[in-house]
């Protein structure tokens, strides 16, 4: 007798990818800046460059990976991502030289270009074809990749800090050994039977068919504003933990609670609204709970103490439960098959250069004090809500079929 898988091979693959990723990045992330300060010494200005060139490697590249999954299949881009990666943690670990440093960090950077396009293209196919082979809703498949994620980042830190005891290289080879394994689960696990990408799809990249799309346009404007809501993390909430304690000590815990809220909330949050809301309807109620988020923040800054910065991430967190996988699954509705890599490339980058841009502003609005940067902040995701475009679900079948070329 033979038992059922819950889901398919590739699925658990893809998932676990997810989480191995996070485990290993966040295991070295957290302690990066600290160690840039101290190898770069006198020249400490410029952590700050280089820890941007990481996120432009990353982000700005992340439609040419997406361009290359769609003409190659994501299997040769997820090993190439693991190499880069496996190069850039055994270089930060004995750099010394600026140089050395600047190079490692944009290898660290160039890895996720490849592999996270790669992935998430190939968890959005494979979600759509579990789907109409009468397996679980796709959203339901991006949720468990969503938290995958989360999980990852949970732990990821945890485990640095505890090898940071054998100092930053310890940290940073244990980081590389975790990418070894993924790559050799990749090389190892690969489902048999997948034909490779068609010569047709192998053409360089034109952006032109991204940026002639207009419902895929309006749909990375509304993530974008997502995205800069959820930024907020990193910016006002440390700015209200001074306000507020005079600190910043509890924003460890507070992260650790994001975390620990998508690893065990996401997937009911999933059942609990995917039969009762579209695809479109659910980002929307994501981007009005974000907003709900900063204004409830706002109403409650004259208690002081931990109560807003608790409530803001709280809400934060739940926006983006209902937003990102509703975005994956909508995505799958809105594009060409042959091109959902360039598409989920392009989600990223485009959605990435608009919160950079954002980030100025929302930057100076905090330096105002009291609760108008937190209203004028909860305006953001309102206008998202106006941005979201309808979904035609069935353009999803053709996802399913284009799967078939998955992993090649």
């Amino acid at each position: 007798m033979t038992l059922p898988t819950r889901r398919p091979t590739l699925a658990d693959l893809l998932i676990s990818s997810q989480f191995a990723f996070n485990v290993g990045f966040y295991a070295v992330l957290p302690h990066l800046s600290a160690h840039l300060s101290g190898t770069l010494g006198p020249a400490g200005r410029l952590v700050g460059l280089v820890l941007g060139l990481r996120t432009f490697s990353q982000q700005g590249m992340f439609v040419i990976g997406g361009a290359l999954v769609d003409g190659y299949g994501p299997r040769p881009l997820v090993l190439t991502g693991c190499l880069l990666r496996i190069a850039g943690f055994v270089g930060l670990a004995f750099a010394e030289a600026t140089w050395a440093v600047i190079a490692s960090v944009l290898l660290v950077g160039f890895a996720a270009a490849f592999f996270s396009p790669a992935v998430e293209t190939e968890i959005a196919r494979e979600a759509v074809r579990a789907e109409h082979g009468g397996g679980p809703a796709r959203t339901r498949t991006l949720a468990r990749f969503s938290a995958a994620g989360q999980a990852g980042a949970l732990i990821g830190p945890v485990i640095g800090a505890l090898l940071l005891h054998g100092g930053f290289t310890a940290a940073c080879l244990a980081g590389a050994g975790v990418f070894v394994l993924v790559l050799l689960g990749h090389r190892r696990l690969k489902p048999p039977g997948r034909r490779s990408a068609t010569k047709q799809a192998r053409r360089p990249f034109d952006p032109r068919p991204v940026l002639a799309h207009r419902p895929f346009l309006l749909l990375a404007a509304a993530y974008s504003t997502y995205l800069l809501a959820y930024n907020q993390l990193y910016l006002a909430l440390p700015s209200e933990l001074d306000r507020a304690t005079g600190s910043q000590e509890a924003l460890g815990w507070l992260f650790a609670l994001s975390s620990a809220l998508v690893v065990t909330c996401q997937l009911p949050l999933e059942r609990l609204v995917s039969k009762r809301l579209t695809w479109p309807g659910t980002i929307r109620l994501g981007l009005l709970v974000l907003a709900v988020s900063f204004a409830a923040t706002a109403a409650l800054l004259p208690l002081g103490g931990l109560w807003p910065a608790t409530v803001f991430v709280v809400l934060l967190i739940l926006g983006q439960m209902l937003v990102v996988p509703a975005t994956r699954a909508c995505l799958t509705g809105l594009v060409d098959p042959d091109r959902l890599g360039v598409f989920t490339g392009a989600l990223s980058s485009l959605s990435g250069l608009l919160v950079l841009l954002g980030s100025i502003p929302a930057g100076a609005l905090l330096g105002v004090g009291g609760p108008a940067p937190w209203l004028a902040l909860a305006a953001l995701p309102l206008v998202g809500v106006l941005l979201v475009p309808n979904t035609n679900r069935t353009r999803g079948l053709a996802v399913a079929a284009s799967s078939r070329r998955s992993l090649g």
